[in-house]
This record gives C-alpha cells, structure tokens and sequence, in this order.
C-alpha cells in the first residue's frame, strides 16, 4: 500500500519493496502521490506485466459525473506514467452518484485501458443498488477495512457469495492494536510478532492482504505469513475482538466519508445499511 507515503519518499520505499518481492501496488488519487509512484516505477525499469497496479476514483469525480470520473482516470494514469491498470475501484460510494460513475468504468474497461473493476467500502446496500443497475462487469473485488478489531461477517459472507473478492485495508489496525493482550498473548506463544499474527489471521480467513510498512525490515515481516498458521483456538480467541465501538467507529466513518470532499450534505446518507 502506499497511503501516507510522502512523495519525497516513494522511491527508496518502491525501490524496497521491488527488491523484496513485491509486485501489487495498492495507490489511489486521495494519497498524493501517484506521480511519485509513476517516477520510480519508470526508473525501476521492472517490466510492465510483472506489476499489478491499483488505484482508486476519488470522491470529488465520483461526485462529478462521468466526465470527471474518466478525466481523474487519465490523469492518474499519465500520473503513474501507464497505458492500462490492472484494477481500478470506485473508493468510496458516495450516494446517488456511485453507479454512474461505476458505468463510466465500464467503458473503459471495453476500451482495454482497465483490466479488471473493483469497488472500495460498499455497503451490501451500495452493491446491491449497483447491481440492480444493470452493469455488465460485476465488481472482482471489494476492498474494505478487515482486522480483528472490525470482522464484519455479515457483510463479509454477503460478498463471498456473490463471488466478490474480500481484500483487506488496515489489517494491522493501528500500533495500539498491536498492544492488546489477546495478540501480544498469542504472538510470545508462537515466537512471532504482534504484526505476522494480524497479517496471518487476514489470510488465514482467506482475504486478500494489503500490508503497507515503509521499512524494509516490516516489509518481509509482513510478506511472511505463508509458512506457519495459527490454532483454530487462537483464530477463535481473535475472531472475538469486534466490539459494538467499533462498529459504531466504521459507521460514523462511512457517513463522513461517501459525502467527502462533495457538495452533499449529511441527508443524502443513506438511513439505514448494514453495519456488521
């Protein structure tokens, strides 16, 4: 991921990563950061089909219609210096506007410019509006915030079904989160970190997982979770860490967020959708 990554600092972390194995790169026009991503992904020279880049249509252009949608579009790609991206999201659904953008999508998805299309922090409402539009590429992923501390199995289940792929922000949660007894409990019986137990529990679960670290040494960290697994007791003991506060904490951000950075008030949230 490179979310809060300075730009002044993009090159050494890419430059990192690449050497360490990674190859998905998770961006977006909010970040800030794209053409620095763009300079070092040039500079790096690593071969255009070795990389899966990411990225996501900010709230203003969703706002703003389909013309400002592909307009944001191609500038996040001159930004990042690329014909195509390999998967592009709606990043959050803003209300009233998200389908229109999403079929604006689509049309560059027929032009070959995007190879898949995905959404970002839809509600099972949001989806189930998108689809009753009538849109003729199905969403391949959902990217939401998926951690112990925010397991919502409800809304998790509800798209494993629908065969959208669950992939995973902030499975690390914050460094407070790493402190918590049940993790740090669980991390000294395995002889592993705080962070490789969050990370292994994400991909234990089978969602796709983001890390993002700037240091290098957290970048292997995070990138080992293939060759060890946790007990079916401890994935019981972390399955058990959502509360209600935090619940209500995501909701509260799904308000403020779908309407952010547009010119629409707190009345065009949505009432009522699924918070679980």
């Amino acid at each position: 991921g490179t979310y809060k990554v300075p730009p002044e600092d993009v090159e050494a972390v890419l430059f990192d990563a690449l050497d360490v194995g990674y190859r998905l790169f998770d961006c977006a026009k909010f970040y800030g950061n794209e053409a620095a991503v763009g300079a070092a992904i040039k500079k790096a020279s690593i071969p255009r089909q070795e990389l899966y880049i990411v990225s996501k249509v900010w709230t203003d252009a969703v706002a703003g219609g389909a013309a400002a949608v592909v307009e944001q579009f191609e500038k996040t790609c001159a930004d990042l210096g690329l014909d195509y991206l390999d998967l592009y999201l709606i990043h959050w659904p803003v209300p009233g506007k998200h389908v229109e953008a999403y079929k604006a999508l689509e049309g560059l998805k027929d032009a070959g410019r995007i190879r898949a299309l995905g959404i970002s922090n839809y509600t099972i409402e949001d989806y189930q509006e998108l689809m009753q539009s009538g849109v003729k590429h199905p969403p391949v992923v959902n990217q939401i915030e998926i951690n112990p501390f925010l397991h919502r199995r409800e809304t998790i289940r509800f798209f494993e079904e629908q065969g959208v792929v669950m992939q995973a922000y902030r499975a690390l949660r914050t460094g407070k989160a790493m402190e918590h007894p049940a993790i740090v409990k669980i991390a000294r019986a395995r002889g592993k970190t705080p962070a490789k137990v969050l990370s292994r529990w994400a991909v234990q679960q089978g969602y796709l997982y983001v890390p993002k670290s700037t240091k290098r040494a957290r970048m292997e960290e995070n990138a080992d979770v293939l060759s060890w697994a946790l007990t079916d007791r401890e994935m019981l003991e972390l399955d058990q860490l959502t509360s209600d506060e935090n619940l209500q904490e995501y909701a509260d951000l799904y308000r403020k967020c779908v309407i952010r950075d547009t010119a629409l008030g707190p009345e065009a949230v949505p009432s009522s959708f699924t918070v679980v």
